[in-house]
């Protein structure tokens, strides 16, 4: 009796959602095989673009897994891993994004019936745990060193990685040209590791094929006053010299207060001003320097001072783009012009400005440190040379991943099919319930062979079938066979060139097992409400702010000193 008079004990906040168990387990999943489909159909080389609307009224048409993952205002927090995981493949290695989503999407749905069944989800993890070190070792094995050979060798076997990547992407159709120019501007930059130091800079208008690479730095023309029509626009081995101060009048500051005693002091004062800038100008002219660049304004004296001497010169050019020029040139950025020498100005072989569609462009190229490289994007609308600076971003990415980690695997859902193979293989030398559940995986990643058959309109059944056939023969050499998206059959991917960096592989499949092995281990999730007094303190904040905000904008208008 006392047992049934116990009072409840009530442990959460009221109208704190509460979901656990299976029935939790089996949404989360539902959940993510739900995302993975919105991607499913941009995987490979047919695959559908996506266009993204935003509430800003922003248009975004992409192919890319990670920017579209960015782009979806995911809510449901199990299907948010997965936007984390594009993006962490994203930022290590580039390319894959689609993979990994795809990957995770299908380890969750393989997993599925097991859950539904009964099935501890812990047994799940550990079997799936064992099966990608398993396949990461595989990776290894398969993969083909290109260590040793020559620059020029090299780099075509760069390329064709890099060809392989934009394949699948808008830009897929003139893929050897871009290629050729990512390898180009990759090796140039060698082992610098700043990505920025490759500048894409997008011009609307002209075909595709009218991009091209500057060797060097080339940033669009800044604001200029008059008199920069009179400067000269090309210098062979000119002197650079980069600043970070403005060359312009200065005015007085708005409180000062001088007493004259004298009307002629006055003029002495008007003097000063006109004199520490001539003496600023006088000084870079002194330094040789025949290009100045500033990140602050260069003022319409300055402008004509300079035109005067046959000095160009460029105000407001952006931060990044300066630091390039830096780079570059091996200058320095200056914060005075005092006690300028010649260590600190840059120099290249050519500076010229060029007219590059209706924009102009000042370009520095043959610098002497060679570390940086421009790609000059041109294209017809905005939405497809945006998409197109994605397409080489990735591209970028993958090169340079294949430098550094110089091995390569067959790519055309190859690996994938030989992995598959190999964990079946190993499943059956195993006894218990893991053989089931290692099969399944094994399953799981025959999705990126046949979603590729499926994108490009193919029976996706019959050619995995076929490619199941070639990956059984036991003398080993169907290993690189994959899909062939240009005759709907199966074709050697090593002798087609269809490369990728094993590093794309491993990190995709690391990715997608931690993902999904995190979101089986999760039987129960809290949700917090709001509480009611925070939601109208917020309220309140906003409400201020904006009354504020709007007193100040009426107080200028009434002309009070700004401060």
């Amino acid at each position: 009796m006392a047992a049934m008079m116990q009072p409840q004990i009530i442990l959460l906040k009221e109208g704190t959602d509460t979901s656990q168990g299976k029935a939790q387990l089996v949404s989360n999943i539902n959940a993510c095989t739900v995302v993975a489909d919105v991607v499913r159909t941009t995987l490979g080389p047919r695959g559908m673009d996506k266009l993204i609307h935003d509430d800003k009224g922003n248009v975004t048409i992409s192919n890319d897994g990670a920017t579209i993952m960015k782009l979806l205002d995911i809510v449901h927090p199990a299907a948010k891993i997965l936007v984390d995981i594009a993006k962490s493949q994203d930022s290590e290695v580039g390319d894959g994004t689609t993979t990994v989503v795809l990957l995770a999407g299908e380890f969750l749905k393989e997993a599925k019936p097991f859950i539904e069944d009964g099935v501890h989800p812990q047994n799940l993890i550990r079997s799936y745990r064992t099966a990608a070190s398993l396949a990461i070792e595989k990776v290894k094995q398969l993969a083909i060193s290109i260590e040793g050979k020559s620059l020029e060798e090299k780099k075509s076997l760069l390329a064709k990685c890099a060809a392989t990547t934009l394949s699948s992407k808008l830009i897929g159709g003139e893929k050897e040209f871009f290629a050729s120019i990512v390898v180009d501007a990759v090796v140039a930059i060698g082992n610098e590791d700043r990505l920025n130091m490759i500048g894409i800079k997008k011009v609307p208008g002209g075909s595709m094929r009218d991009s091209f690479l500057v060797d060097g730095v080339a940033f669009k023309k800044t604001f200029s006053y008059a008199g920069f029509e009179q400067q000269p626009k090309k210098f062979l081995k000119p002197k650079i010299l980069l600043l970070n101060i403005e060359l312009e009048l200065k005015s007085e500051k708005e409180n000062a207060e001088i007493r004259l005693s004298d009307p002629s002091q006055y003029q002495s004062i008007v003097d000063a001003e006109w004199n520490i800038i001539y003496d600023k100008l006088d000084k870079c002219v002194q330094s040789g320097a025949k290009v100045v660049l500033s990140r602050l304004a260069i003022g319409d004296l300055a402008t004509q001072y300079f035109a005067d001497r046959d000095i160009f010169c460029a105000g407001r050019v952006t931060e990044e783009d300066l630091q390039r020029v830096a780079a570059a040139t091996c200058g320095t950025v200056q914060t005075s012009v005092n006690n300028v020498i010649d260590e600190v100005l840059g120099t290249c072989e050519i500076f010229e400005e060029k007219q590059v569609g209706n924009e102009r462009f000042n370009i520095f190229s043959g610098c002497p440190s060679g570390l940086t490289a421009t790609i000059v994007l041109r294209g017809g609308a905005d939405q497809f040379i945006e998409e197109a600076e994605r397409s080489l971003h990735d591209a970028i990415m993958i090169v340079r991943r294949a430098l550094k980690n110089s091995t390569v695997v067959a790519g055309g859902g190859a690996i994938d099919m030989e992995l598959s193979r190999y964990l079946r293989q190993h499943a059956r030398t195993i006894a218990g319930k893991s053989q089931l559940f290692i099969n399944s995986y094994a399953k799981a990643l025959e999705v990126i062979p046949r979603q590729l058959c499926d994108n490009a309109g193919f029976d996706a059944t019959d050619v995995l079938n076929k490619l199941r056939q070639k990956h059984a023969l036991p003398s080993g050499e169907g290993a690189p066979y994959g899909v062939d998206i240009n005759t709907g059959g199966i074709a050697d991917s090593f002798a087609n060139f269809v490369w990728e960096p094993s590093v794309v592989k491993i990190n995709a499949i690391n990715a997608a097992t931690e993902a999904a092995c995190l979101i089986l281990s999760v039987d129960e999730t809290v949700k917090n409400p709001k509480s009611e007094s925070a939601q109208g303190e917020a309220a309140a904040s906003a409400m201020g702010g904006r009354g504020r905000g709007g007193g100040a904008f009426r107080g200028q208008g009434r002309g009070m000193r700004r401060r």
